[in-house]
């Protein structure tokens, strides 16, 4: 059995169709998915589908992509969200230098805020890092507190993973692992500790070979945990079992 560490349950089309998404993940095996938040709303929304359904819980926070949106009214609204029991993460945050959608400065700064919110709540992070490896870094490295969270989506090398995992971070690994040319993501999923593991599709983006171009779902998580067993040499279940108990640990799942 599976935990989806991240998808965006929010982006489907209606609740007829995430209804069907649901269903078809518990059928093919997913226990539990946790919906992320990207911005107030999604955030809302996610915790509006973890009321709904037992197998899902939320996430609230505002992706670098909007962090000229992270002002204090925001942040409160988050802060209020954060509170409830189906909210289980403060995320996802953290920055991106590929896509530039936001001014760098802007991005730090909201990222700092939010991870100090975090701690405020007592609430793991899940940290969105795409071509920021050495600011991430350097800002959790610099952060006090407890280091506790996942970086999702893990698009650094080996060497960077151990050093995040020795901060006290999870390793989240995505679709992108079944893909021919991914021998980097390849290579730490296949020496990395599985204590320090979890598995994720975000869908409805970066959907696992053989469903690669097409809209990713919670139910193809199977095809990415498969890839795993086979990089390290071990069984399907063993991954799953892992990966399970890791999440239920970080997102003090019952």
């Amino acid at each position: 059995m599976l935990i989806d560490s991240h998808a965006h349950l929010d982006m489907y089309d209606n609740e007829r169709d995430l209804d069907d998404v649901v269903n078809r993940a518990l059928q093919g095996g997913v226990t539990h998915i946790i919906a992320v938040g990207i911005d107030v709303t999604s955030s809302f929304r996610a915790a509006e589908l973890a009321a709904r359904h037992e197998c899902i819980s939320s996430t609230v926070g505002l992706h670098p992509h909007d962090a000229e949106k992270v002002n204090a009214e925001a942040l409160e609204e988050l802060k209020s969200l954060g509170g409830r029991p189906e909210v289980v993460a403060w995320g996802e945050i953290g920055l991106d230098f590929f896509r530039d959608y936001s001014p760098h400065k802007t991005q730090i700064e909201a990222f700092k805020l939010q991870l100090e919110m975090a701690d405020y709540l007592d609430l793991p992070v899940i940290i969105h890092d795409r071509e920021a490896h050495d600011e991430i870094f350097e800002i959790l490295n610099k952060k006090g507190g407890r280091h506790r969270g996942v970086i999702h989506c893990f698009s650094g090398d080996y060497e960077l993973a151990m050093a995040f995992i020795d901060m006290g971070y999870y390793i989240s690994i995505p679709g992108t692992v079944t893909y021919k040319k991914a021998s980097v993501v390849q290579d730490v999923a296949a020496r990395i500790p599985l204590g320090r593991m979890l598995v994720e599709t975000d869908a409805p983006f970066l959907a696992p070979v053989p469903r690669r171009g097409k809209r990713n779902e919670p139910v193809y998580l199977a095809h990415t945990a498969r890839k795993i067993a086979q990089l390290r040499g071990e069984s399907f279940e063993e991954i799953a079992r892992r990966t399970t108990e890791n999440a239920k640990i970080l997102f003090s799942l019952s």
